[in-house]
């Protein structure tokens, strides 16, 4: 009987210091989900918009559907998402700016 009570004992000795101990682990979880999660989603985030403003007409485009095409009007009102990219001499497709995954290199698609 004597090793009951000294194990209940045990128990709330550690639950008095497990209160800074609680806390302290709840910042570790905070900073990591902030490095490993938060702040790269940010960077992408920031890195696609300078994407999207700084696209021109002319350029090659690949798209978020794996379709690579070059621009051929950009509308100069910022209201307007959409975009026109031709994807050969015949055929040009109105998307989202949002849906352009990366601007090629110069030269990428054989001419049309």
């Amino acid at each position: 009987m004597g090793l009951i009570s000294t194990a209940y004992a045990a128990d709330a000795a550690a639950a008095q210091g497990g209160g800074m101990q609680m806390i302290f682990l709840l910042v570790i979880f905070g900073l990591i989900f902030y490095f490993m999660i938060f702040r790269p989603q940010s960077k992408r985030n920031k890195e696609h918009r300078k994407l999207m403003d700084s696209l021109a007409k002319g350029e090659e485009v690949l798209l978020s559907s794996g379709l690579l095409g070059k621009i051929t009007k950009i509308p100069t009102d910022n209201e307007n998402q959409y975009i026109v990219v031709a994807l050969n001499a015949t055929t040009e497709v109105t998307i989202k700016r949002d849906f352009i995954a990366a601007v090629l290199p110069k030269g990428s698609i054989k001419t049309f």
